[in-house]
């Protein structure tokens, strides 16, 4: 009897306890919406309803363009042939795909009907027009760092695009995944509005870089580790981590053995983010294409002021705690990464891997002894690069970057983990080893 007692208040005790959590999940998420409707209702019924038209619409579009351009925004609102703001392109999430927003003026399908209060609820707390949440393939954890000016100043660019009817399709996610409930409680656990708050201790420089590496750049979306449901590091969180589903490593911009970050001239960030090269670097993958479609449109200023939050943070990170480690290679994989490299990439980048550069002073192909991404101790960016090759970002003052063709069909796992064995070990290169299972399953994780 006594344990019957006993069990019918644990029962109870863990109905009361799921109770409180799913009343303080949906307060948590829904509200504020509440508390603002009120509100405005409450200012609107005494005459001081806020102002909605800018005094000057003109400069207004103008700096929404640049601020979706920072945002990189046409990448993900724009699927491939279509119109551009239009959406239905698909985000791939280990958990299905997430197709993004119709984001042009149309009436129907999409935010036509859309005033500033409600793209700001979208921006900043991740709800789209009447309280539905978003999945958080939008990085509005990201988003909320904008300001209302800014968060204002983008919608009244959308609003002056032609409008498109165009029905965004359902997701794909995994049930229950993407039901409200399920991201209700993902948002509870793992999403706080966080509005940009300026270091007083710094300069006007470094807080306008941090405001846009933290906010509209969204830099932390790819440069910080996601864990196993899908959540990214903090806004400020810089430390690197493998992307999902693209399967390319974004390295950690707070190490320098990195991505040079602490002693590169910041004249030199300022030119790989406006031209997607630097002497030191180049850009790939999905970093060229934010490069192309938002750093090189970027002001001079704002990408000085980019580079001196990035270095700065890369400055006071202490180091990484590991030496660099030279692969042993045996005899047999030495001789076959030698010939493969002979034969596939010496014409390119030289047989000292000393790279190309062209009489105007740009890199055609890059040096390949002691650069920082041939040496990263994850090889999967090298392995991207040899299976399906690529070009640079054509920027305006790089127009017409010079490519890398695809190995894909012509190189098997064992003669690709030999040349990059061969690259991370010659002209004074020192990492390990890259094996033929590393490279298979880089190449299985792409289907081919």
């Amino acid at each position: 009897m006594r344990a019957q007692t006993t069990a019918r208040k644990t029962l109870w005790s863990l109905l009361g306890l799921c109770l409180a959590l799913s009343v303080y999940v949906v307060w948590d998420n829904w509200g504020d919406t509440w508390t603002a409707q009120e509100n405005r209702e409450a200012r609107e019924a005494h005459g001081v309803a806020p102002i909605l038209t800018p005094a000057d619409p003109t400069a207004q579009i103008a700096r929404g363009q640049y601020l979706a351009r920072a945002g990189n925004c046409v990448a993900c609102h724009s699927a491939p042939g279509a119109q551009a703001m239009a959406g239905g392109r698909p985000i791939q999430t280990p958990f299905g795909a997430v197709f993004s927003s119709n984001l042009t003026p149309d009436t129907t399908t999409g935010i036509g009907l859309w005033n500033t209060h409600d793209f700001w609820q979208a921006m900043h707390y991740g709800r789209s027009k009447g309280g539905r949440l978003l999945a958080p393939a939008f990085p509005y954890n990201h988003t909320s760092v904008v300001t209302r000016a800014d968060s204002d100043d983008l919608l009244a660019w959308l609003k002056s695009l032609p409008p498109v009817q165009q029905v965004t399709p359902a997701h794909t996610l995994v049930w229950p995944l993407g039901t409200q409930a399920a991201l209700a409680v993902w948002r509870s656990v793992y999403f706080k509005p966080r509005p940009f708050k300026a270091d007083p201790t710094r300069t006007s420089e470094w807080n306008r870089g941090a405001y846009l590496v933290q906010g509209l750049g969204h830099c932390a979306a790819c440069h910080s580790p996601r864990n196993a449901m899908g959540a990214s590091g903090a806004v400020d969180n810089l430390s690197g981590g493998l992307m999902p589903v693209v399967n390319w490593y974004a390295p950690d911009l707070t190490q320098d053995k990195e991505t040079g970050m602490a002693s590169t001239p910041l004249a030199e960030i300022v030119q790989l983010l406006r031209t997607g090269e630097s002497r030191q670097a180049q850009t790939s993958g999905p970093m060229a294409e934010v490069v192309q479609h938002g750093t090189q449109h970027l002001t001079e200023s704002d990408l000085q002021a980019m580079a001196v939050y990035l270095q700065s943070r890369a400055q006071n990170s202490p180091p990484l705690d590991s030496a660099p480690v030279r692969a042993k290679v045996s005899l047999v994989v030495a001789n076959k990464g030698l010939q493969v490299y002979e034969r596939h990439c010496a014409q390119c980048h030289g047989e000292q891997g000393q790279g190309v550069t062209t009489a105007a002073g740009q890199t055609a192909y890059p040096a390949l002894a002691r650069n920082r991404a041939v040496l990263l101790s994850d090889p999967t960016n090298l392995v991207q690069m040899v299976l399906y090759g690529g070009f640079g970002p054509a920027t305006a003052l790089h127009p017409r970057p010079f490519g890398m063709p695809p190995a894909v069909l012509e190189l098997d796992d064992r003669d690709i983990s030999a040349v990059l064995t061969h690259l991370r070990t010659q002209w004074g290169n020192q990492a390990s080893d890259v094996t033929p299972l590393q490279v298979n399953r880089i190449r299985a994780a792409q289907g081919h």
